[in-house]
């Protein structure tokens, strides 16, 4: 049984041929599942704007994500307030063959956001979950982390890193 994602919304070829505009606004419970997806602590906020167009061959969708939410640190687990506001230009393709993973592609910069279109639909709400997740900070950082970190004994990057042996010889040649 195929489940559905937590933010769905599926537009056709049939209505990308006649254009359309859509403003879709998360609510609370599939805001706390893409939250649970994507390891945030909670997603406040989170919508999008889509225009669906047909292109050559396929769809075109293009919006721009919008997002207030709260990641763990990735040094202290402290929760981290983020706002997301990111673009997306897509376009999906019905003639795009299928390819083996062992192969190598070259992409040229017209063909970046070029993906096949299954189906003749595209689910736009998974579409925005997809591009706020690119958009996350992979590694957010709490204000406070250093001093956290110092006062559990957490040695800095500057205090553990290859340079910091060296720095301590010379300290003692010169004294």
């Amino acid at each position: 049984m195929m489940t559905l994602p937590e933010f769905s919304h599926v537009v056709t070829l049939a209505e990308a041929a006649q254009g359309r505009s859509l403003a879709l606004v998360a609510d609370p419970a599939a805001r706390a599942a893409i939250a649970r997806r994507l390891g945030l602590v909670s997603l406040d906020m989170f919508e999008t704007d889509v225009e669906v167009r047909a292109v050559a061959g396929g769809m075109g969708v293009r919006g721009t994500v919008r997002a207030a939410l709260v990641q763990p640190c990735a040094a202290t687990d402290l929760p981290v307030a983020a706002a997301v506001s990111e673009a997306f230009d897509l376009r999906y393709l019905r003639d795009i063959g299928p390819v083996e993973p062992e192969d190598e592609i070259e992409l040229g910069e017209e063909e970046i956001d070029t993906l096949p279109l299954e189906h003749d639909r595209v689910d736009v709400g998974e579409v925005a979950v997809q591009t706020l997740s690119l958009a996350l900070d992979p590694y957010p950082r709490h204000p406070d982390a250093d001093r956290i970190l110092a006062e559990k004994g957490v040695l800095s990057e500057e205090q553990a890193g290859p340079f910091a042996a060296l720095a301590a010889l010379k300290g003692k040649k010169g004294g």
